[in-house]
């Protein structure tokens, strides 16, 4: 029996209190040692205990998904595996699988899978979006729920649109966020005061750090190779004046890990430490030498493991007490998931020791906190912020400037000018063309003893109920509450609503119908027919004699595929064999709410079309 911490519960409400109430996709900031296996689990439990359908959960590695797997059945349920290099079952309704061996076989994945949670989901790629898309078009109503210690990514910035407030991002700090909202958080700072974490120390370091000044981004993201190269390997005497105060800095530590900038690098840092208490690990080692190695560490019979781009993530040795960075991390979320390798708890461990030599804490965190990176979106063919003065509240705002290859001028409030001095109107949103990407001003309007940001926007979505001026993100009014939305395409979603309530009268066109002699439980001898309209599918029985209301729809029937009066089921059914009559074009019809059955009320009829 798996206890809950409290946090844990809180975290799973949040998610099931989302998926009953909303549709969109989701976020649940966790913070590394917070538990997301059994969180992961608890959520996956409940949704297929509520609604008996399908859940897939998706990680980025073998070892994650079998660590949520295993803690799935550790909670007592039952979950398949569908991951190449484990196995691929799709027999119970809870699946385990990694996202290049679902995709490879996403045709086997059926309209009952109506949830995906994806751990890790900062690392949300093309393939896992891929996925969702392909069961998107099995199953409409899919939800989509990502776990994360780090929900941002390098360049996009946070990988929601709106915070846990429901607050839209700062669009310095998003760009074309996967995810709609943030709903729980939970960080290391509150895991660590709860007593859930070992808290962290950023180390005094007295020999000489990396230079990485130099070092630039390539179109992948990802630093140079060739000046990664220049700035660590080679580095001799640096390398070794390193290493050696990090022995000396370790000597009453547990557990330390070294990550590497290069393979070459990684082998000089090894020729520096001790021959018979250190290890190497690379990705490309062959699997039983790898693991062999991380047993040892884990069983702690060396102290000092080198890694070059691997256990990042997925990887747990509570007793690791030393992290030292001899790398540059291009992303702060590298840099946050490699330090919660030393957060877990561990008898005798008070804390973990972080020496960066390469300038990844003054490069992700200038003010210090570990536990605050520096978030910032990075828009492509932005330029440097541009000072924007509010003209409601005076405030000056910095905004990524726009790309303007045609050198219009812009005025102090941050607008477009034409060669007259004019504001350039944006043709699309018929509204002044702002030069910069701000949204709205974060200045502050004080009355009294509270305050409340400056309503003034330059860009906006207006309300076409009270005219109001919203955020370009927002679904309603945030004024009169009206879902915004332009009035021709509200027509249009009325319509399709009128038409999905089988309990409204409609006049359809027919699509394909079946004409059967039926005979009735009273004994009746009718004429069955199946139609099949945009709509629906339902049967309906005709009867040549009878009360007034049969006979007004047997001959109404006749007219409408034959032309004449039929006198009899036989002769009716036989035309239609015979292909002398014809299907209807139309048919009005309504669910009858006592029988539950559809009633006819006429053919060929004018069809209900949208009058836009």
């Amino acid at each position: 029996m798996i206890t809950l911490r409290p946090y844990q519960a809180e975290a799973i409400e949040a998610a099931e209190t989302w998926i009953k109430s909303r549709k969109e996709s989701a976020v649940l900031e966790l913070a590394t040692g917070a538990g997301k296996s059994i969180i992961v689990a608890k959520i996956a439990e409940w949704f297929n205990n509520k609604t008996g359908l399908k859940v897939l959960c998706l990680a980025p590695s073998k070892e994650l998904v079998e660590q949520n797997h295993a803690k799935f059945l550790a909670i007592g349920g039952f979950a398949s595996i569908f991951c190449a290099s484990i196995t691929k079952s799709l027999s119970q309704n809870v699946v385990f699988g990694s996202p290049q061996t679902v995709l490879n076989s996403i045709d086997l994945f059926c309209e009952r899978f109506a949830l995906v949670i994806i751990d890790e989901c900062h690392g949300i790629t093309p393939t896992i979006k891929q996925i969702i898309c392909k069961l998107k078009e099995k199953q409409k109503h899919l939800r989509i729920v990502g776990l994360s210690a780090t929900p941002y990514r390098m360049n996009d910035g946070y990988i929601y649109q709106y915070d846990i407030k429901g607050n839209p991002v700062s669009p310095d700090q998003t760009v074309d966020p996967y995810f709609h909202q943030l709903i729980y958080s939970i960080k290391a700072p509150e895991l660590i005061e709860m007593g859930y974490l070992t808290r962290p120390e950023a180390g005094e370091v007295s020999a000489d750090a990396y230079d990485t000044s130099g070092l630039t981004l390539n179109r992948m993201g990802k630093f140079d190779a060739n000046e990664v190269e220049q700035a660590f390997e080679g580095r001799g005497r640096l390398t070794s004046a390193i290493v050696s105060e990090i022995v000396e800095n370790s000597r009453h530590s547990m557990g330390v890990m070294i990550f590497a900038a290069t393979i070459k690098h990684a082998q000089e840092i090894m020729e520096n430490l001790p021959p018979n208490n250190s290890a190497l690990v690379t990705g490309t080692l062959k699997k039983a030498e790898r693991e062999k190695i991380i047993k040892a560490f884990i069983n702690r019979q060396i102290k000092y493991i080198v890694n070059v781009a691997v256990l990042t993530t997925g990887f747990d040795a509570t007793h690791v007490d030393h992290i030292a960075l001899l790398r540059a991390t291009e992303s702060a979320s590298l840099m946050q998931q490699i330090i919660g390798r030393g957060l877990r708890l561990h008898e005798g461990k008070r804390f973990c020791r972080v020496s960066d030599y390469a300038g990844n804490i003054e490069r992700h965190c200038p003010d210090g906190d570990l536990f605050s990176p520096k978030i910032k979106a990075k828009r492509k063919g932005e330029s440097e912020p541009m000072e924007t003065h509010c003209p409601l509240c005076k405030a000056v705002n910095m905004f990524s400037a726009r790309k303007n290859e045609e050198g219009y001028g812009v005025d102090a409030q941050g607008y477009f000018l034409d060669l007259a001095g004019q504001r350039i109107i944006d043709m699309e949103t018929k509204q002044e063309y702002p030069a910069h990407y701000g949204r709205r001003c974060f200045g502050q309007i004080v009355t009294g003893k509270t305050s409340e940001r400056c309503e003034y926007r330059w860009s906006s979505k207006k309300c076409f109920e009270c005219e109001h001026d919203n955020d370009i993100a927002a679904r309603y009014c945030e004024k009169c509450k009206a879902e915004i939305i332009d009035p021709n395409e509200k027509l249009k979603i009325d319509f399709k609503r009128m038409k999905a309530d089988p309990y409204t009268l409609s006049t359809d066109a027919v699509k394909s119908w079946m004409v059967q002699k039926w005979q009735s439980q009273a004994g009746n001898i009718t004429v069955k027919i199946d139609y099949t309209t945009e709509y629906a599918t339902f049967p309906a029985w005709y009867f040549p004699t009878g009360e007034a209301k049969h006979g007004y729809l047997w001959r109404d029937l006749c007219k409408a595929t034959v032309g004449r009066m039929v006198e009899s089921v036989e002769e009716f059914v036989d035309l239609v064999r015979e292909f002398e009559a014809e299907k209807p074009k139309t048919v009005t019809y309504k669910k009858n709410k006592a029988t539950g059955f559809f009633e006819i009320f006429a053919h060929n009829r004018e069809e209900d079309v949208l009058n836009a």
